[in-house]
């Protein structure tokens, strides 16, 4: 019973000992390939070190070959930087290659700053890139819906200027930096103050060359990821004449500013002449009244004596003289025509 139980905890003992070996095997042949690799690369990668990246959920052969290649090119990373930049969102084999670039060109890098580039979100490799080769930026941006910068000189003539602006990474002010739209406005604004402030268009015309220059003594690139190396004005073109069609607008305006003056003025003048034609009514009106009351007049100086028949044959005589007068010398004709009318 004894040997039984014996034999019993042997085929189990040998039955662990083939499961355990039979995972070994697993894992070995899972990762025997990156760890030959690993060790003939002497990129110093354990079996350890590869299962821990496994339960850590990073992938080992991005890490592994990273590590390789930071290895031939005489960087000194370590495993763990390269498992902490991977399980903090970077990417591992964009910012080796941006270091191997870097050391290759001579340019400062290290591998924090490196990193803390990738975090931010800026594509590290593009940068060192852009700092071995600049590269140019149209200043306006076409994606904008622009082909040109629009300014007006003082003579009034509009310019259409398009400008080139070669530019190198400054990988110190990478984090944090403004980025390529803060160049072109800069250099944009730059443009127009300089063409603003030019007597006439011939001047930009004959020498463009000014617009350059004093856009770069600006120091546009203060606070930006970039350094301008130069800024070439492509292109200029005489727009409007922006000046005349102002003044033209103006003197528009300021005919109907006189127009409706005037005929203020005119309404004014109507309303006038018809409140006199209605006082002349009104006075007429009175002496109408006036006159009538000259026969009640008369009659009652006739009842009470003080004028004879003689008197009043005297006074018909003069009236009749008097219009006869005026008839002969044309005094108050017309006048008498036109109110008669009235």
């Amino acid at each position: 019973m004894v040997l039984a139980d014996m034999g019993n905890a042997v085929y189990v003992l040998m039955a662990v000992a083939g499961l355990i070996l039979l995972i070994l095997l697993i894992v070995i042949g899972q990762f025997f390939k990156l760890w030959i690799q690993a060790l003939f690369a002497r990129a110093n990668v354990t079996f350890g070190d590869l299962i821990g990246m496994s339960l850590r959920k990073v992938d080992p052969h991005v890490i592994v070959l990273s590590k390789i290649r930071a290895v031939q090119a005489g960087m000194d990373v370590t495993t763990r930087d390269c498992e902490s930049h991977y399980l903090a969102g970077g990417r591992v084999p964009n910012v080796i290659t941006a270091l191997i670039a870097a050391n290759r060109a001579n340019i400062e890098l290290s591998w924090k700053t490196a990193t803390a580039i990738d975090l931010a979100g800026r594509d590290i490799l593009d940068a060192v890139q852009t700092s071995v080769n600049p590269k140019v930026i149209d200043c306006p941006n076409p994606a904008s819906g622009k082909s040109t910068i629009d300014a007006v000189a003082k003579d009034g003539i509009q310019l259409k200027a398009k400008a080139r602006v070669t530019v190198r990474a400054n990988i110190d002010r990478l984090v944090g930096g403004a980025t390529e739209e803060t160049i072109i406005a800069r250099v944009g604004e730059g443009m127009v103050t300089t063409i603003g402030s030019a007597e006439s268009y011939k001047e930009v015309l004959a020498m463009p060359d000014r617009i350059s220059k004093k856009v770069l003594e600006k120091g546009l690139d203060a606070g930006t990821a970039f350094e301008i190396l130069s800024i070439d004005i492509a292109e200029v073109d005489v727009g409007e004449n922006v000046g005349a069609k102002l003044q033209a607008d103006q003197a528009e305006a300021d005919k109907r500013r006189f127009q409706a003056e005037a005929e203020k003025r005119r309404a004014m003048a109507m309303a006038r002449e018809a409140e006199m034609q209605a006082l002349v009514r009104e006075n007429r009106a009175k002496v109408v009244l006036a006159e009538a009351e000259i026969p009640q007049a008369m009659a009652a100086a006739f009842r009470a004596g003080h004028l004879g028949i003689m008197d009043y044959y005297r006074l018909k005589n003069i009236q009749a003289d008097t219009q006869m007068r005026e008839n002969i010398g044309g005094v108050g004709g017309p006048s008498q025509t036109e109110e008669k009318k009235q």
